[in-house]
């Protein structure tokens, strides 16, 4: 019996919410014939793509990318994921449990997060529900929420109104890295700086309202950093 095909008996469980999720092996890091961890992962997959209430053509396709099922394997593939999606009940257990035995390995795990990504963008957004799901999986594998603010930038963007996107920097930058963007983009928008050019009333407004979006960043990510030092 092939690996892919021993998965799809294990994935022919991860719509039963009452169904125990698969053993991983004992390795701390997972092998191509780790068919617990590659079982829980498609689960993982499959119920995210669910998330928003419907999984397309376009999400497994994107799937089979981050996977790469070998040649001939691509109906056992297609089968394990179309089982898993079946409902998003159960996710959990199966997020717990690779968080649990990697714990150790947050380059292992922020793959997998990626790979989540790179499926719900398949169909060229992600939603909230999308996003609901993935905040929580990053929970279940012990990233906090300021590295998942990362990981999301990473793979999305920042969010316009994020403290970090105004500075020009992702979650997760030094507070010397911090200051160095405050002091750079307070000096560029500065008001005088505007007038100095000759620049109409309305642009040195705008100076004026991008100064204070800039100050109050710099003070939030000041909080946020001196409280996560606490």
């Amino acid at each position: 019996m092939s690996v892919w095909s021993r998965i799809v008996e294990m994935a022919a469980r991860a719509f039963d919410p009452e169904a125990e999720p698969p053993e991983f092996n004992e390795e701390c890091a997972p092998r191509p014939n780790d068919v617990g961890f590659t079982a829980a992962v498609i689960g993982l997959a499959a119920k995210m793509a669910k998330a928003d209430g419907e999984a397309t053509d376009a999400e497994l396709r994107a799937a089979a990318q981050v996977f790469r099922p070998p040649l001939g394997e691509e109906e056992h593939f297609r089968r394990a994921f179309s089982l898993a999606k079946q409902t998003v009940l159960g996710f959990d257990s199966y997020a717990k449990q690779i968080g649990r035995k990697y714990r150790a390995r947050p380059c292992l795990l922020e793959d997998v997060l990626d790979g989540l990504f790179h499926i719900a963008l398949a169909d060229g957004y992600v939603g909230e529900a999308e996003l609901k799901y993935l905040a929580e999986v990053a929970h279940h594998f012990g990233f906090s929420e300021m590295e998942f603010r990362r990981i999301k930038a990473t793979n999305l963007g920042p969010d316009a109104g994020d403290p970090y996107a105004i500075l020009g920097l992702l979650p997760g930058a030094t507070m010397e890295e911090v200051r160095h963007a405050w002091r750079r983009a307070a000096a560029e928008n500065h008001p005088d700086r505007m007038t100095q050019r000759g620049a109409p009333p309305e642009f040195v407004e705008i100076a004026r309202e991008k100064t204070a979006a800039i100050n109050a960043a710099y003070a939030k990510i000041r909080e946020e950093l001196s409280v996560d030092a606490k």
